[in-house]
């Protein structure tokens, strides 16, 4: 908003100077900052430490390739869409089947996310449960399972335990 008022200001005083053909003084004037560009964030909409987070998200993201960022824009995608174990989405975004990522790239773009795998787990865990009956212990080896998902056995337990499985 701020910048097009500016240029607002700028065309209109080149605009009169040029009509005449005679060199115009260009007048004073002021322009009034936008009160919504200058404004104060409103007070519990962001907290501290979500600001620095962010802020060293994006110091992350800063030195990776531009194909590092393309995977951690194809990461984020998947991560909206379902739940996935870190090795699982590293092996989904390098991939043939996949996205086709070197492996190097999808590496550093999932290790430069923010990601609570535990809450993966679970949201997996709850995928998985809606599809099929499984017992705990068939839950978690298939959370866990280098054919299946791939979670740590921890992060798997995690998960079966947070869907009700266990």
């Amino acid at each position: 908003m701020r910048i097009w008022s500016l240029v607002a200001v700028a065309a209109a005083s080149l605009v009169s100077s040029c009509d005449s053909g005679v060199e115009k003084p260009t007048e004073n004037v002021v322009v009034e900052p936008d009160a919504a560009f200058n404004a104060d964030p409103k007070p519990g909409n962001d907290s501290t430490s979500e600001k620095i987070e962010v802020l060293e998200e994006d110091a992350r993201r800063g030195s990776l390739t531009a194909p590092q960022n393309n995977a951690v824009r194809s990461a984020e995608q998947y991560l909206r869409m379902t739940g996935f174990s870190r090795d699982g989405l590293i092996q989904q975004l390098s991939s043939d089947a996949g996205e086709g990522y070197s492996v190097s790239d999808a590496t550093a773009a999932v290790d430069s996310l923010s990601v609570d795998w535990n809450e993966n787990a679970a949201k997996s865990a709850r995928q998985y449960l809606s599809m099929s009956g499984f017992s705990c212990k068939g839950l978690i080896e298939q959370l866990s399972s280098s054919a299946g998902e791939k979670y740590t056995v921890d992060q798997a337990t995690f998960g079966a335990r947070q869907a009700g499985a266990c």
